[in-house]
């Protein structure tokens, strides 16, 4: 029976298994692609495998290559995953591979795909990149309704510069209009105050 069965033994011995994995992530990681091309089944064990790898390549120390060493016994394998890979996956958290189905093997009927390292399928992403640039529903329905308000804070202050215009026009207007105001001239009460005293009837003298 095979109860708890938490991985795919894939028809081997645990020693087969783990040399074939070892030797399919040195072809993963020292193809010119970074990708090799084999079952579905084989794809998600060496996912698996793989992954946790290349997390530990971020780090360069004498003690994290002796660790992918020892996982995958290749040097050459080992070089280019610290030098070359770790730099282009370095801003990324995780999920380092993908899986491209391609259909059915001919004769057993197996089911076949790409694996592949995503830092390095350039078509994929120049096609994310552009279909980040599209605008979502949210932002059409935020831009569609905020298009009233902006519209009616424009015409407020047209109206209200229109305003302003006007009633400066005004002002000038009355300025122009009024009639001069003659200044006065010093003394000259003075001299209307004597003037109205000398006209003045004299009170008798008692």
């Amino acid at each position: 029976m095979r109860h708890n069965k938490k991985f795919n033994h894939l028809g081997r011995t645990s020693s087969h298994r783990n040399a074939m994995l070892a030797n399919m992530c040195a072809s993963l990681i020292l193809s010119p692609n970074k990708r090799i091309f084999t079952t579905v089944a084989k794809a998600k064990a060496l996912k698996k495998v793989v992954e946790p790898i290349i997390t530990k390549s971020k780090e360069d120390s004498t003690h994290s290559r002796r660790l992918v060493f020892q996982d995958l016994q290749n040097k050459v394998a080992v070089t280019e995953l610290f030098q070359n890979i770790s730099q282009k996956i370095a801003d990324r958290p995780g999920g380092y591979t993908r899986i491209i189905k391609t259909g059915n093997r001919l004769g057993d009927n197996a089911s076949m795909c790409f694996i592949e390292l995503v830092d390095y399928n350039e078509n994929m992403l120049k096609e994310k990149k552009a279909a980040s640039k599209g605008r979502t529903r949210r932002s059409k329905k935020k831009d569609e309704a905020a298009a009233p308000v902006v519209a009616a804070k424009e015409t407020s202050k047209k109206t209200v510069a229109e305003k302003v215009k006007k009633e400066v026009a005004e002002e000038t207007e009355v300025l122009e209009t009024a009639p001069e105001v003659q200044p006065v001239v010093e003394g000259t009460i003075a001299e209307t105050q004597t003037v109205e005293a000398k006209d003045a009837p004299k009170e008798d003298e008692e």
